[in-house]
Parts: structure tokens; C-alpha cells; sequence
């Protein structure tokens, strides 16, 4: 049963030694140069004007949570679009139900103004 593993095994070894080699190969060889611009922090392609700590508005958490939310909703209606001919009516049902709800989340979110940005 071990014996089967063994191929995985070395398969991972050799790749891991190989990757190991090559980073050292770039350390060792790598042209260092460093300057002014290449050690400064990049922001957007200006210089950061203000603290990179500072606080963003809870609009950009939501927008970022909706995004989530519904390309999540799109990854789940992949797989049931290529089995649904297997899953009948029952799982038709089941995803309607399940985009019911994301809709009505998605009206209450609307409505709130959660999407309006400033």
C-alpha cells in the first residue's frame, strides 16, 4: 500500500528541490541594484499622502461583502447548470429558493443605500 505513495513521494521531492535551486540560483546571480525609487513604498503610481493605516468608510466592506456574496451565488450555479438534467425538479427548486433569498438580500442592501457610493 506504501509502495503506491512512493512515485507521489518522489514527485514532490524533486519538485521541492528543483524550486529550492532555483531561488537560490536567483538570490546568488540576481542583479542587486537598489535606488531611491525601487525601496519606496508604491502607491498607485504617486506618492502615499497620507497614513497607510487609516480608516476606510464601512461602504467599501459592504461593496466588497456583495461582491463575495454574489460571485460565490455564480460559482454555486456552475455545477447545478451541468447536473440539472441528474437533479430534476427537486433541484431546480432548491436554487430557486436559493436565489430568492440572495435577491431579497440584495433588494434590502439596495434599499438600505448600501450601494451608493459618494
Amino acid at each position: 500500500m506504501l509502495a503506491n505513495y512512493l512515485p507521489i513521494m518522489l514527485f514532490l521531492a524533486v519538485g521541492g528541490i528543483i524550486g529550492m535551486v532555483l531561488l537560490a540560483v536567483g538570490f546568488m546571480l540576481g542583479p542587486r541594484r537598489p535606488d531611491a525609487a525601487k525601496n519606496s513604498p508604491y502607491e498607485c503610481g504617486f506618492e502615499a499622502f497620507e497614513n497607510a493605516r487609516m480608516k476606510f468608510d464601512v461602504r467599501y466592506y459592504l461593496v466588497a461583502i456583495l461582491f463575495i456574496i454574489f460571485d460565490l451565488e455564480i460559482a454555486f450555479l456552475f455545477p447545478w447548470a451541468v447536473v440539472l438534467d441528474k437533479i430534476g425538479m427537486v433541484g431546480f427548486v432548491a436554487m430557486v429558493v436559493f436565489l430568492g433569498i440572495l435577491v431579497v438580500g440584495f433588494i434590502y442592501e439596495w434599499k438600505k443605500g448600501a450601494l451608493e457610493w459618494e
